[in-house]
């Protein structure tokens, strides 16, 4: 069975706050086993580590469509796995109407979730009690089980620094102590539909290693899609709501194509070659025309504005071809309407999109929006009150 592309995918989230008619539509269209292996995938993902002392099956029945059934093992190891069918031996059968589960997984508004969902306790049915001595054990097991296995529909996203570690992104834990300000500017787009765009995947040993990071966005925003750029084929990463990208950021003619294919972008985060020249050439063709109003530019790793072997300068004041030289030139862009010389930047162009600045060590966020409200009033005096 083939799987929901990004397009589909982001069309069912979309449906998932619309009305019932609207949304069973949309599962119709996509085919409700489509989406319901989505849906099983995305719970998986999502749930925390099962803390259990043998293997218990866990059964999900989806109804309003045609009866689709999965069974999810929930091993010692703390992995859950999942299948189609269904299971003589699960402890637990949640049954949740297809439509709902979209709602919980991928929706905004948020019904208390025990109103849309039945669990039948199977636990006597399917073990023997006379024969399992540590029958009241096995029992709470079995319900730690049948926790971890809702915690992929019901549990919030840890912050940004547990992420981080779970997934093994560099964003957070001695390398770099980015998340906190990531979290700060971040927190309050969990819930939006997203389109972000991260460049710099990472691993080095092959197509399916690195990634921690679209990993840990993928968790953070549970309406996301995510897109990672690099430079080596990176596809054995993909998955749902994952797609990777192989291109050169310093390349302007692809990644203004590819950015016009996957574009706009909400959030585009540069963790890169962290080469100035590269760094620069990415934000000049991403920022203005590919970025939305409203989205965030972050550049990561600036220190190597001072390194010469990424083009920086050895010296206490990073040079204007750096990416802190960017962010000096930023800084003066978005005051471009109180320029008394044109100086290149008074009239459009990206001057007149830069709302904000926020620069942290190593790390910068660029603000986009409309920058233009005529400046400060002619009548004020240039030269002082003197």
């Amino acid at each position: 069975m083939d799987q929901l592309g990004l397009d589909e995918i982001e069309r069912l989230i979309g449906a998932a706050d619309a009305g019932d008619d609207e949304l069973r539509g949309t599962i119709s269209d996509l085919g409700a086993a489509r989406v319901a292996r989505l849906l099983v995938e995305e719970i998986v993902f999502r749930a925390d580590p099962a803390n259990v002392h043998r293997t218990f099956d866990v059964v999900l029945e989806l109804t309003g469509t045609q009866p689709l059934s999965y069974v999810f093992q929930v091993r010692p190891d703390g992995r859950i796995e999942h299948s189609e069918g269904t299971s003589e031996n699960a402890v637990h059968v949640i049954t949740y109407d297809i439509a709902d589960l979209v709602r919980d997984v991928f929706g905004t508004v948020r019904t208390p979730r025990p109103v849309r969902r039945a669990i039948r306790s199977r636990f006597e049915e399917s073990h023997d009690a006379a024969a399992d001595r540590g029958l009241l054990e096995s029992v709470l097991y079995s319900q730690r089980a049948t926790a971890a296995v809702l915690s992929g529909v019901d549990a919030p996203a840890p912050d940004l620094g547990h992420l981080s570690a779970r997934y093994l992104s560099d964003k957070w834990g001695g390398l770099h102590w980015f998340t906190p300000h990531y979290e700060w500017h971040l927190a309050g787009r969990r819930h939006e539909r997203l389109r972000i765009l991260d460049i710099g995947v990472g691993g080095f040993e092959g197509r399916d290693t690195g990634g921690g990071s679209m990993l840990m966005w993928r968790r953070y925003f549970p309406r996301a899609v995510i897109f990672g750029m690099d430079i080596f084929d990176k596809s054995g990463l993909d998955q749902p709501r994952i797609k990777t990208l192989r291109g050169d950021q310093n390349d302007e003619e692809w990644l203004d194509r590819v950015a016009t294919e996957h574009g706009p972008f909400d959030i585009v985060i540069d963790d890169g070659s962290h080469v100035n020249e590269h760094v620069r050439t990415s934000f000049g063709v991403l920022f203005e025309k590919h970025l939305r109003p409203g989205g965030i530019y972050v550049i990561e790793d600036m220190w190597t504005s001072y390194c010469p072997g990424y083009g920086g300068d050895d010296a206490a004041e990073a040079g204007p071809a750096t990416s802190v030289g960017l962010i000096k030139q930023l800084v003066d862009a978005l005051h471009h309407e109180e320029h008394h010389v044109a100086a290149g930047v008074a009239d459009g162009g990206v001057a007149s999109w830069v709302t904000g600045l926020s620069v942290y060590r190593n790390l910068a966020f660029i603000s986009k929006g409309v920058n233009i409200d005529g400046g400060i009033p002619r009548f004020i005096p240039r030269r002082g009150l003197a």
